[in-house]
């Protein structure tokens, strides 16, 4: 019969005209109307005419017997529920025994549970049919007489007679046998959550109050503040037995689960107002109050996620600690510190390792292009370290941290922090450009190309002193252009680019002249050649020449060669088409000076031996030494013939006969007596039987303790030459600074000229006062008489 009433709206027409002229007594429609209520409540309303209800309501309200009628319907709805009380829920109440198992509590729970159910459910129903016939009353007696409806009211008397029941306190075993069913849920139990919802419906449907605000439910005020005290004790305890027996993988998985438990619930089984606060409480108890604890367990942390890679496990961290803290500090903060120790890991392999080169160890003759000695491998190695440790960091920023941006910040702060503590990180990441341009990126696409240049621009971003980086890669670069290493000069130049973009185009002029200079210089030898062409003389030299004139201010000899000139005796024939260009160049340019290079230089010759002819591709040094063995007249030379013919320096002419008589696949000369030094009194003759099974080949010059990596005096040489760079430098920006500004306090001055000169190097407090002392001794400034720490400048 519920079902059937309920499933559609009673309609009753309004009564006819004339009705209120109609004699009635209140007892007798009392007496009609009270029975029909009766049997409404019995379920027994198939046979009540409603129409003839409503009328009869309606004509009490008409002789103004609202009140009694309003009175008299209230007192039935009580009398009701309170035998509800009596005979359905008291018998339903649970036992609450501490020695009854788990299983006759949940059976327990949910037979009341079903009995408060049906009872709120049979109480609604019945409410509704009386409220339709009771309408007009409502409508006029209540709302003239400020009176609450009978719907509020008949919620009311359900609130004060069954929940609230002096005698059996339904409510109270209400919110206990809910929150005992949520916690066998929590324990692993299955529960009806059907049942607990319709109940929670009830208690979100009453009110504390007739006006019905909505802070005033029944489910705010009664039931989830003890629901949230008994979830705030529970994750208190789970807190403490997930640190107890749990890793940080298995704590966070849990407590990642709790969560959604927990959302879960207050979508299926309790009220979505609760959500909130239950999350804060979740993420108070197992986020906030033990994450960096679980962060630093040792075999299963932070750290240990990091070191193998465990990017979901990190993934689910983040977003457990972005909850509690959208700047993720935490994370940040252990991110760096493991970051950086790994880093220091990777520095400690490149301490100590340098040492002095022995006189006259290096590499027995292997090609300068085919091998690297260990300090060279070593520092290429380290750079390889830390671009493997920036994409495995990178991988998990993206991926486990969403690509947060305060995480980028941080492990940007990390590598540069690091890499900077390597004084000779700027060298190593020269190095490893160097390594790549001239013969790693050989067989790679385009895509890949730039994807290594990317990778040393990263690293190049992380280096303070970049000004010693635009050192060591000017020498580098020098090298690869003049000795034709490069595998591109399309590649060369768009690592220029990226330079340019990065800090600027004073940091890249001087490359960018490198390269006009190598233009400049293939129109020049083509000029050359079309020069001996049009001469047309008999004696016109036969020698092919290719000239590369180079501007002393952008090339760094210095770095490269160690001296700014070199001298040598050239053989005739050299010499007579060497003096041929130097005049057809100062023709063209009066007033220039060249000044000949000739360690930097390389030959093509053709030697005849015993079994065959070969071409073989040496420095310009050796060619000059094999040079010496033309003349049939001569059988050997020792070796101090061979430096006066040649006016080598000694340093060099050593390397060079180490190449072309010790080293064992390009013995092209024959040492007497044999052995890896060369002396004083050794002597050197022409290998008529030497063999090789290449045609072409070339002779690698051996390197001695010339190192890729500088030595120890190399690097002091380095940074003399650097700081005073830096000197000059400073002393500029200064006098920029001050010529703007005409007077500035010391502080001032320092911060801005630290700021000028940050995205080259960070200037040392102690020098950028120096400077200014020596500018203030050559008057370019002065110090003012009633202020000494404000300074003028003097025009």
């Amino acid at each position: 019969m519920a079902s059937k009433l309920g499933s559609s709206r009673i309609k009753i027409r309004a009564p006819r005209r004339g009705l209120a002229n109609e004699n009635m007594r209140f007892d007798d429609a009392w007496a009609l109307l009270s029975e029909a209520l009766k049997q409404i409540y019995e379920r027994d309303a198939s046979n009540l005419s409603f129409e003839e209800l409503y009328r009869t309501a309606y004509k009490m309200v008409l002789k103004k017997h609202g009140d009694p009628l309003y009175n008299g319907v209230n007192d039935l709805v009580k009398t009701r529920l309170q035998r509800v009380t009596t005979t359905q829920l008291k018998p339903a109440r649970p036992n609450f025994a501490l020695t009854s198992s788990a299983l006759e509590r949940r059976e327990s729970g949910n037979r009341f549970l079903a009995a408060v159910k049906q009872s709120w459910e049979d109480h609604q129903l019945c409410l509704g049919m009386i409220t339709d016939i009771l309408m007009y009353l409502d409508r006029v007696f209540c709302n003239d007489n400020k009176k609450p409806s009978i719907q509020v009211t008949g919620m009311a008397l359900f609130r004060d007679n069954v929940l609230r029941n002096r005698d059996y306190d339904i409510g109270a075993d209400l919110n206990r046998v809910i929150l005992e069913q949520i916690r066998m849920e929590r324990d692993g139990d299955v529960i009806d959550r059907a049942r607990i919802r319709s109940c929670v419906y009830m208690l979100e449907g009453l009110y504390e109050t007739l006006d019905e605000r909505e802070d005033q439910k029944l489910y705010l005020t009664k039931f989830e503040a003890e629901f949230l005290t008994a979830s705030n004790e529970f994750y208190t305890e789970e807190a403490r037995k997930l640190l107890e027996v749990c890793d940080a993988a298995t704590y966070i998985e849990r407590t990642n689960d709790r969560l959604n438990e927990e959302w879960e619930r207050t979508q299926s089984t309790i009220s979505t107002l609760t959500e909130p606060k239950i999350r804060a409480i979740v993420e108070k108890h197992l986020i906030t109050d033990n994450i960096r604890e679980v962060m630093q367990l040792e075999a299963s942390g932070l750290n240990f996620m990091v070191d193998n890679d465990r990017y979901e496990q990190l993934k689910v961290l983040y977003n457990l600690v972005w909850r509690v803290d959208n700047n993720v500090m935490e994370i940040r903060r252990m991110l760096k510190e493991r970051v950086v120790y790994l880093g220091r890991e990777i520095n400690k392999g490149v301490y100590g390792f340098r040492k002095p080169a022995a006189p006259g160890e290096g590499p027995n003759g292997e090609a300068e292009d085919k091998s690297v000695n260990a300090e060279t491998a070593m520092a290429l190695r380290w750079v390889e370290d830390v671009l493997a440790l920036k994409d495995k960091v990178d991988k998990i920023w993206e991926y486990s941290f969403s690509s947060d941006q305060g995480i980028q910040q941080t492990v940007s702060k990390s590598f540069a922090e690091f890499i900077n503590e390597n004084k000779r990180s700027p060298e190593y990441i020269s190095l490893f450009v160097d390594e790549n341009i001239k013969k790693g990126l050989k067989g790679k696409t385009e895509a890949e190309v730039d994807m290594v240049l990317d990778k040393a621009i990263v690293l190049f971003r992380y280096i303070q002193d970049k000004d010693i980086f635009e050192r060591y890669y000017k020498k580098h670069l020098s090298k690869r252009l003049i000795l034709g290493r490069s595998i591109s000069n399309d590649v060369e130049r768009a690592m220029i680019g990226k330079f340019k973009v990065e800090v600027g185009f004073s940091f890249t002029s001087k490359m960018e002249g490198m390269f006009k200079d190598m233009n400049v210089s293939q129109d020049l030898t083509a000029e050359y050649k079309k020069h001996l062409a049009n001469l047309h003389l008999d004696n016109n030299p036969t020698i092919d020449l290719d000239i590369k004139v180079l501007t002393s201010t952008f090339w760094p000899w210095s770095s490269m060669s160690g001296e700014t000139t070199h001298t040598c005796i050239y053989p005739p024939e050299l010499e007579k088409i060497r003096s041929s260009f130097q005049q057809f160049y100062l023709r063209r340019h009066n007033g220039r000076q060249l000044t000949w290079q000739p360690q930097m230089g390389t030959a093509d010759i053709r030697a005849t031996f015993k079994s065959r002819k070969y071409e073989i591709n040496v420095a310009t040094y050796a060619m000059v030494v094999l040079l010496q063995f033309n003349d049939p007249n001569v059988e050997s030379l020792s070796y101090d013939e061979i430096k006066t013919l040649t006016s080598i320096p000694e340093s060099e002419l050593v390397r060079h006969l180490q190449s072309l008589a010790v080293a064992p696949r390009s013995r092209v000369l024959v040492k007497t007596p044999m052995s890896r030094d060369v002396k004083p009194t050794d002597k050197f003759s022409f290998n008529v039987g030497f063999q090789s099974k290449q045609l072409k080949f070339k002779i690698g010059t051996v390197k001695g303790a010339g190192n890729k990596v500088e030595t120890d005096k190399e690097r002091k040489e380095t940074e003399e030459k650097v700081d005073e760079s830096r000197a000059h430098l400073i002393e500029a920006a200064v006098v920029r600074t001050m010529k703007a500004r005409k007077s500035l306090k010391h502080a001032d001055l320092m911060l801005q000229i630290t700021e000028q000169l940050s995205k080259r190097f960070m200037p040392d407090p102690s020098m950028i006062k120096k400077r200014i002392e020596s500018l203030i001794e050559r008057e370019y400034l002065e110090r003012e008489t009633a202020d000494p720490n404000t300074y003028v400048y003097l025009a």
